[in-house]
């Protein structure tokens, strides 16, 4: 019976010294220790003040939050650049009423990145990553609901970001 329990002690061991691979939030073996994200610049065509200011830090946020990489303001082994580049409403859905209101709008924002990965240059990539959030055709993107619009689309379009840059699985 002993010795079963130092079997089991050690399978477990084994087992879970074997798993420095990949953590829980799925990013695989980094290299890096540092990682800095470049302010992104608001080009769209239509410009909502503040977005850009709210992306960038939602960008830093969540790589902060699901890595142990330090953030810096320059020299970044991992460096994240880029810039708005839409940001559109557009009617999804009209109504039965002879006026042609819309019974649906849809946020959509788009956002170029340009990753680079000063450890591994095979990981360096430059990509759109776009995402929406549909409103009633009564409201407009202001207040409450561009709050809530901006939420949702920054919290799936940086998750996005961070699966491209860093999750390895």
């Amino acid at each position: 019976m002993k010795n079963l329990k130092y079997l089991l002690i050690l399978l477990i061991a084994t087992t879970f010294s074997g798993c420095n691979v990949y953590n829980f939030t799925g990013t695989g073996k980094i290299d890096a220790k540092t990682f800095q994200v470049n302010f992104f610049q608001n080009n769209a065509d239509l410009v909502e003040p503040g977005i850009d200011r709210q992306f960038t830090l939602a960008l830093q946020d969540i790589i902060m939050g699901q890595t142990n990489l330090n953030l810096v303001s320059n020299g970044g082994d991992l460096v994240y650049e880029g810039e708005i580049v839409d940001y559109r409403t557009t009617p999804m859905t009209a109504t039965a009423d002879s006026d042609l209101k819309a019974a649906q709008n849809r946020l959509t924002i788009r956002v170029q990145v340009r990753f680079t990965n000063k450890k591994k240059e095979t990981d360096d990539f430059e990509k759109s990553f776009e995402f929406y959030y549909d409103f009633a055709g009564s409201g407009l993107p202001t207040g409450a609901i561009l709050n809530e619009a901006l939420k949702v689309i920054f919290e799936r379009i940086t998750q996005d970001i961070f699966n491209e840059s860093l999750a390895k699985w």
